[in-house]
């Protein structure tokens, strides 16, 4: 809902950093239902799943990290394997896929977090308060730097080479681009880096807490996070987004973490009240179990759909609106939630999840 986006737009991922950010009212809002329903689209996606991700890392995390405890197994141990491997994973995912994949930056704070849980609970908090802190700080001041530069003139747009290599230009043009350009693509994660490991302990701290038992008092934290992380994040979003593009990081990496706790909580309360798994849980649990294939999947799909070695749709349908766009984004969730279902009726693992666990057991 998010990543289809930067597939569709003009340049892909470098039309995004060199001026076709398309995550701003001041880009797309109109007062046309198309426009409205585009701003609505982004502004709900635009890194609240990033973030929501990046809790659940962390509860994976906590998960392992006391499965290991309870079988009397060292730790990090062999988890440090399976971080290397979505390292590796990422990497080749960023070269030959994507370059904005988000494996290479889980699998870095991944293993600094791991080690951190064989610290004490006094220093894990304090780093857990000293980084977000010090993201708040960084995003405060980009915010303002963008703000004080906003003056002086307008955006000259996507680089127009950069919009012709992903609408004409060749595979192995596209990958030797991506090496070429990899230290300002890789720049989110370095950026993000306080707010990944924000987010890990505090998914970490939200297992630990109880938030995901199917007790009481885990439904009234699933309620309180829905409270607190909707009725301020959606406030600051919409705040963020009528602020314009000088908002990008407001919106992107403070205002979304906080709704992202909120659709957590949502999510949570939705599940507590349903008494038999359906047909739509069934297809959303064999996504989850799928979830590294799955992943990598919608950026192969998005790329065949919107580049110009596929279909091309990025620049064949450009004037066409965002329904398209929303129309892609439909079409392959449907692919992969029928995909995974049919996979693992055959399969007990995803494919990737099946090369993680066989290369993880030698």
């Amino acid at each position: 809902m998010s990543n289809v986006w930067i597939f569709a737009g003009p340049g892909a991922e470098w039309g995004v950093l060199s001026g076709n950010a398309g995550t701003s009212m001041e880009a797309h809002y109109s007062s046309s239902l198309a426009g409205v329903a585009e701003t609505i689209f982004r502004s709900l996606a635009n890194g609240k799943f990033l973030s929501m991700l990046t809790i659940l890392f962390g509860v994976g995390l906590a998960i392992q990290f006391r499965s290991a405890a309870k079988r009397g197994q060292p730790w990090p141990g062999r988890y440090t394997w399976r971080a290397l491997f979505l390292f590796a994973e990422g990497t080749v995912h960023f070269v030959l896929v994507f370059a904005w994949d988000v494996l290479m930056g889980y699998a870095v704070v991944a293993l600094l977090v791991a080690w951190l849980l064989t610290r004490s609970a006094r220093a894990q908090r304090v780093t857990w308060i000293v980084m977000g802190g010090l993201h708040l700080v960084a995003m405060t001041l980009l915010t303002a730097a963008m703000l004080l530069a906003s003056g002086g003139g307008t955006d000259g747009g996507p680089d127009a080479e950069a919009v012709a290599l992903y609408a004409k230009g060749g595979y192995a043009e596209q990958v030797a681009f991506r090496l070429s350009h990899a230290m300002v693509l890789r720049m989110e994660p370095v950026l993000s880096f306080g707010l990944l490991v924000f987010l890990f302990l505090l998914g970490v701290r939200l297992f630990r807490g109880g938030a995901f038992q199917s007790d009481a008092a885990g439904r009234r934290i699933r309620r309180r996070l829905a409270g607190w992380g909707l009725g301020i994040g959606l406030p600051l979003t919409t705040f963020a987004v009528l602020g314009g593009s000088d908002f990008f990081f407001l919106e992107r990496y403070v205002a979304a973490p906080v709704l992202a706790i909120g659709y957590l909580g949502l999510v949570g309360m939705v599940m507590d009240r349903l008494r038999h798994p359906g047909p739509l849980t069934s297809a959303l649990t064999s996504v989850g179990r799928t979830a590294l294939s799955c992943y990598v999947l919608q950026n192969v799909l998005a790329m065949l759909g919107c580049y110009g070695i596929g279909l091309g749709l990025a620049s064949r349908w450009a004037d066409s609106g965002p329904w398209w766009v929303m129309g892609l984004w439909a079409a392959m969730c449907l692919v992969l939630v029928i995909g995974a279902r049919l996979w693992l009726r055959r399969f007990e693992h995803g494919p990737l999840e099946s090369v993680q666990k066989r290369l993880l057991r030698r």
